[in-house]
């Protein structure tokens, strides 16, 4: 699927962008099921008091838009994923066939078999990043995924366990990613040191490693960005009037650690074993909701220990 042209750009700079990687009918039915998840919450909120009568003519962002601005908790509940911390047996999370589709796309499994094999696990490190305009973040809101992202590389945010695993980042944009809307940032260059991180704001790149070289990298929805664990990277802030949506999927070789092994994999390509790969959403679904069950009901399990603000270069 890549020309000799965009291996070599992938591997001498860190970085390709993909346009047209994902077709328009899994755009909207990705839409679509986001925004049957929002009504339902919407619902909810209006059981409770918390908004009022809704016009006819609301649409997914305008209720968004009256979610942020009512400090409601809407985020979470869309994410692919679990938080890093005070996970309940009712923590909301979201699992269902268009998102499953967007991840076992033949066009995306192609393009990431190209870089690292036949063997694709689905990396459970990866999320959902709905970010609203910067003007209407209130200054506590420091979620990377919700606000501006700072420099970090993947293979920072992952346990130590994963430092030799091969994988890929696939940053899919579902809106236009521009940079007025704060598209995704990178520092070209073919990166193979892990660079010292923080836990400040976010966990990000010491002050001190910040790269003084980025590359802006917009892509029209449908396409993304790909990059290898080691390329520094982060989003510009929103300074648009709207909303700009994307996922981060991560995949990696079969059988090596995934890096947050408490969170499920699955098998999303096999050459070797087809039969072995995953087709059925509803299974990713129950593997999220046991392994939600065990984290709510056993020890704290730290996904950044690797890092330490009493670090030297933290100071």
């Amino acid at each position: 699927m890549l020309t000799p042209a965009q291996m070599e750009h992938f591997q001498t700079q860190g970085f390709l962008v993909v346009e047209d990687l994902v077709d328009q009918a899994t755009l909207t039915a990705v839409r679509a099921e986001y925004a049957a998840l929002l009504d339902r919450l919407w619902a909810d909120w209006t059981a409770r008091g918390w908004v009022g009568e809704t016009p006819d003519d609301a649409g997914f962002w305008d209720k968004l838009s009256r979610a942020v601005e009512g400090g409601f908790e809407w985020y979470q509940p869309f994410d692919i994923s679990l938080p890093h911390a005070d996970i309940t047996e009712h923590t909301p999370m979201h699992f269902g066939p268009a998102v499953f589709d967007l991840i076992t796309h033949a066009g995306v499994l192609d393009l990431v078999e190209d870089l690292i094999g036949g063997e694709i696990t689905s990396n459970p490190i990866q999320h959902v990043r709905i970010k609203p305009p910067q003007r209407a973040l209130s200054q506590e809101e420091v979620r990377a995924h919700i606000t501006s992202t700072d420099w970090h590389q993947d293979l920072g945010v992952t346990n130590v366990e994963a430092d030799e695993t091969r994988f890929v980042t696939v940053w899919l944009a579902i809106t236009d990613a521009t940079v007025e809307n704060g598209c995704l940032q990178v520092a070209p260059g073919a990166w193979s040191e892990l660079l010292p991180h923080c836990p400040s704001r976010q966990i990000g790149v010491a002050k001190s490693h910040i790269p003084s070289h980025a590359v802006p990298t917009p892509v029209r929805a449908g396409g993304a960005v790909i990059f290898p664990p080691h390329t520094p990277h982060a989003s510009l802030s929103n300074r648009s009037d709207g909303f700009r949506w994307s996922f981060d999927l991560r995949y990696n070789v079969t059988g090596q650690p995934t890096g947050r092994s408490q969170f499920p994999e699955f098998i999303a390509r096999s050459r070797k074993a087809p039969e072995s790969a995953l087709t059925d959403w509803r299974l990713w679904q129950a593997m999220w909701e046991t392994a939600r069950r065990d984290l709510a009901t056993g020890p704290h399990i730290e996904q950044h220990g690797r890092w330490s603000s009493d670090s030297a270069y933290c100071a």
